[in-house]
């Protein structure tokens, strides 16, 4: 077991709003950086799998599924991994993620940092088989953020409450990729629950994308998570890694000499939301965060939003965790 710090979990959720103003959309579009869950914390920010990590953890020990010498196994690229080796370690569990060769480095070393160990599998595929069999040598939980209830049901508490009472009820669209599906599972559901709000989910366009954390649903041999509920979104839509990319450096580039207004703090104050917005003086989103954007273009191009209209889209997490892609690299 690693010897760690430990982290203060009330650093989850209540995470900021900012307004985006963007030259293609006639609305008002609201951005809520998920990198300000754990922001303080150990190691630094989090990212938007903060808020499942927990959920799924505090369900495990509810139902039975963990104790002490528990070993938690999940396959994860990235964020998820890193959210679980930092919770389920601070909390005294031994943590094993399993990715594929192509993850980011970066997410890779901070799950070790965070006393987590990685396995890596050669492909997306193998990287599930190969978690499942390490569950079964060892008896080990896996939270599967695929098909855990505790996943949406995070979002559906917390996030979608957040974001009806930081636009005052007003908003009318949200809008995010799926990746797990939970983030616009479940927010979807919250805002249905208190009023006429439009959900658009996406996904990337190509098998092969860039667009780190969302999964490509589409043919014989891809599937739907199991939380993923497409049934309840009013529209999904395909983004190309080129126009995600675009967007991500466009938002850096209309923002190099001022910041964004910030529409309310959450938990902290306006200093603190400052003082972690930019990355050496950038104000660097992921992939993402800027496919989330170039979904919102393409409502505002297709004519479906109205310049009363209240958008609000996920930012994930920044864009320094992925400087070892060349692709993003050259766009940023």
């Amino acid at each position: 077991m690693a010897d760690v710090p430990p982290i203060d979990e009330s650093h989850i959720g209540e995470t900021p709003l900012f307004e985006i103003d963007h030259p293609e959309v006639p609305c008002a579009v609201y951005a809520k950086p998920e990198w300000y869950n754990l922001h303080a914390q150990p190691y630094g920010g989090g990212s938007v799998k903060s808020r499942i990590a927990r959920s799924m953890l505090d369900a495990a020990v509810t139902d039975g599924d963990l104790e002490d010498d528990t070993l938690v196994v999940e396959p994860s690229s990235g964020n998820t991994g890193t959210a679980l080796a930092r919770l389920g370690v601070a909390r005294g569990y031994d943590v094993e993620i399993v990715m594929p060769d192509e993850a980011p480095m970066e997410k890779a070393e901070a799950i070790r940092t965070a006393g987590g160990a990685v396995t890596y599998a050669p492909d997306y595929e193998a990287m599930l088989e190969l978690a499942d069999t390490r569950v079964d040598e060892v008896n080990a939980y896996m939270p599967n953020q695929y098909a855990n209830p505790a996943n949406p049901g995070v979002h559906e508490r917390t996030t979608g409450p957040e974001i009806r009472a930081q636009t005052d009820g007003r908003v009318t669209h949200f809008v995010a990729g799926a990746g797990s599906g939970g983030t616009v599972t479940g927010v979807g559901r919250a805002l249905r629950d208190r009023g006429d709000v439009t959900i658009v989910g996406f996904e990337p366009a190509e098998p092969r994308h860039g667009i780190d954390g969302l999964k490509y649903m589409h043919g014989s041999r891809y599937h739907e998570p199991e939380i993923y509920a497409p049934d309840e979104l009013d529209d999904e839509l395909s983004i190309t890694t080129a126009d995600a990319y675009y967007e991500a450096r466009q938002l850096r580039e209309r923002y190099a000499d001022r910041d964004p207004a910030i529409h309310d703090v959450g938990q902290y104050d306006a200093a603190l939301v400052r003082e972690h917005l930019r990355v050496d003086g950038e104000l660097l989103v992921g992939a993402s965060s800027g496919s989330a954007l170039a979904a919102v273009v393409r409502l505002a191009e297709r004519g479906d939003l109205d310049p009363d209209d209240v958008v609000v889209v996920p930012f994930p997490d920044r864009g320094d965790r992925y400087g070892h892609i060349p692709l993003w690299d050259d766009y940023l």
